[in-house]
This record gives C-alpha cells, sequence and structure tokens, in this order.
C-alpha cells in the first residue's frame, strides 16, 4: 500500500485491482538495547528534541520505505524535521535486530512479528507499538504510542488481491472460500504461529479500509515530499 501511495508502480493505484481478503495484520514498533537509558517514548523524544544527530536509527529498507515513515512520524510528534535524524538502512529485520544488539545502532524500528523471541529473552526493550490499542496474548505488557500521548498508529495488512479482469463468479468463490477458512480455529493457530494479529475483512469492507489506508500513507508521503 505504501509502494502504491508513492506512486512506484507508475500509472497503476489501489483502484487498478479487486481487493479480495485481509487476512492478518503487524504494526510496528520503536525499539531500543534492553541496557539503553531509553526506558519509554517519553525518553526517547526528549533525546530527540534535545540533539537529534545523537542517536542513530536503524530500519530494514531505504528513506521513504516502511520503517523510515515511522522514523519520520516519530521525528514529527517531537517538532523536529526527518532530514535531521540519522537513519541507517538496512537489508531487513534480522539486520536491523542484530544491529541493535550489537549497539550498533540505538534505535531500531520494524514490526512486532520480528521481535517475538527477543522479547522472550529480554535482550531488548520495545519503548511503543503502533497500533490503536494494546496487543493481545504475548504481546499484551508492550505499551503503544497511543497510551504514552504520541498518536501515532502504523498497521501492516497482510492479504490477497486479484487481477481488474477476474469475473464475479470467480471473485465470489474464493472471497467465500477466504471467509469460511477465517471462521476455522485452525487458521486462528497458522496466524499466531507466524506471530500476526488477528484482521478479518473480505471483498468490499476491505476495498473501503485499503483506500482509507492508501490515500492517508499518499498524503504523509507528499508531506515527507517522497511521491513520484
Amino acid at each position: 500500500l505504501l509502494n502504491l501511495a508513492q506512486g512506484k508502480f507508475g500509472h497503476f493505484t489501489e483502484k487498478d485491482v479487486k481487493w479480495l481478503s485481509g487476512v492478518a495484520v503487524d504494526y510496528g514498533l520503536v525499539s531500543v538495547h534492553k541496557d539503553s537509558p531509553l526506558k519509554n517514548l517519553d525518553d526517547l523524544m526528549k533525546a530527540l528534541r534535545e540533539n537529534p544527530k545523537a542517536l542513530s536509527f536503524g530500519g530494514a529498507g531505504s528513506v521513504g520505505g516502511q520503517d523510515w515513515m515511522q522514523t519520520a512520524m516519530l521525528a514529527k510528534k517531537a517538532g523536529i524535521s526527518p532530514a535531521d535524524l540519522r537513519f541507517v538502512a538496512l537489508e531487513g529485520g534480522g539486520e536491523v535486530l542484530t544491529s541493535l544488539l550489537g549497539q550498533h545502532i540505538q534505535v531500531g524500528v520494524g514490526n512486532i512479528s520480528e521481535v517475538s523471541s527477543y522479547l522472550e529473552s529480554g535482550d531488548i526493550r520495545v519503548l511503543a507499538v503502533f497500533a490503536n490499542r494494546r496487543l493481545d496474548g504475548k504481546f499484551s505488557k508492550l505499551p503503544t504510542a497511543k497510551e504514552q500521548g504520541y498518536d501515532i498508529e502504523w498497521p501492516v495488512i497482510r492479504g490477497f488481491y486479484m487481477g481488474p479482469k477476474v469475473s464475479d463468479e470467480a471473485y465470489g468463490w474464493w472471497k467465500n472460500a477466504f471467509d469460511k477458512m477465517m471462521a476455522n480455529q485452525k487458521f486462528d493457530a497458522v496466524r499466531e504461529n507466524q506471530d500476526l494479529l488477528p484482521f478479518q475483512l473480505t471483498g468490499e469492507e476491505l476495498k473501503a479500509y485499503v483506500y482509507k489506508q492508501t490515500e492517508e500513507m499518499r498524503q504523509l508521503s507528499q508531506e515527507y515530499k517522497l511521491s513520484q
């Protein structure tokens, strides 16, 4: 959705496919090493305001990507320009966590599905999850940015879409299949095994959600001068 919002697929937009099913959601987060002096999101924001160049953020991908966007949103809430941040572009979530554990970066930005084993070992501290409310299960102890006074959300949905010329009959068959699958408790176990969280929208409801999310990302990308 972010790539669509930034025009990275040429003239194609979110309106050029048939959105079928959202089956799970991941959420962004910001974390630090267990020995970091930063204990909560307020500590991070204060440090950013005092000297944004003193902290190095690590995230997967480059400027304009998922993790950079989350970092930029943090900067905005701190009242500073994203251009003033030190952002280290790394290969993926694994490399971000390796760099954080080695203290080569001070702050890691990523997704909740990447950090489960590190939470269990106690090697990292999650300062905030970018969800609209506290998550359930093993992630229930992690504070959200919202509850700490910072209105930041970054959901990453996992799902499926179909080509624009797929027949209504075929589309309806797949929609019903996904509705049936997500009503089965066996699917809950599959989703949980991947450290993903419940998200169940199909058909028109998913289409409306996608259009809304993509437009919000488009506006944010334009604000940061990232749209093509």
